[in-house]
């Protein structure tokens, strides 16, 4: 079992990962629930604010519908691409150090099984969340979608803080050089 410096373990941070996990794909698979049984019942385009509409679209690619196909070959590829990368995200996160980058980890995951979960069931991912300003579109998104880029937004903000923290550690505790007025003293 690795521990990191803060005491933190391989298993607490496991453990937190996919509990957050968890947490996010049911909360991505409720929401989307809601939105295909309820709200999109029968689909249309609702809008909220002036610049936030709901709306229902299905996406058989990935980010902004590339890589796109109908066949059933790209589906199962896109499949499977995930749950490697998920496999990969929950070694890191049995090694990560802190919770914040075990809990981003385990956002990640989460988002990831939301979609998932959608592209086995109907072969394509839902997305719902419609952001817009004037004339432009952003892409419709999800839950999960939102979850995801959240989570790399944190671990990223948590690397960069971490890093500097060290450097500054290193830099405080670093002996002085020695060298006064031109002459090196020890």
């Amino acid at each position: 079992m690795t521990t990191s410096e803060n005491g933190f373990s391989g298993r607490n941070s496991l453990c937190l990962a996919l509990t957050v996990a968890l947490l996010a794909a049911v909360a991505d698979q409720a929401s989307k629930w809601v939105i295909l049984e309820h709200v999109m019942n029968p689909p249309r385009l609702i809008e909220v604010t002036p610049f936030f509409n709901l709306t229902l679209g299905f996406n058989r690619g990935v980010t902004f519908g590339m890589l796109s196909s109908d066949e059933a070959l790209g589906r199962w590829m896109l499949i499977g691409l995930a749950l490697v990368i998920v496999a990969g995200l929950i070694i890191w996160a049995w090694r990560a150090g802190s919770r914040i980058e075990a809990a981003s980890i385990g956002g990640i995951i989460g988002g990831a099984i939301g979609n998932v979960i959608d592209r086995v069931r109907q072969g394509a991912v839902t997305d719902f969340l419609d952001f817009h300003a004037l004339d432009w579109h952003w892409p419709a998104f999800n839950l999960a979608d939102t979850v995801i880029f959240c989570s790399v937004a944190a671990l990223l903000l948590h690397s960069w803080a971490s890093e500097r923290a060290a450097n500054k550690k290193v830099t405080s505790s670093a002996p002085e050089s020695g060298v006064r007025n031109g002459r090196n003293e020890v």
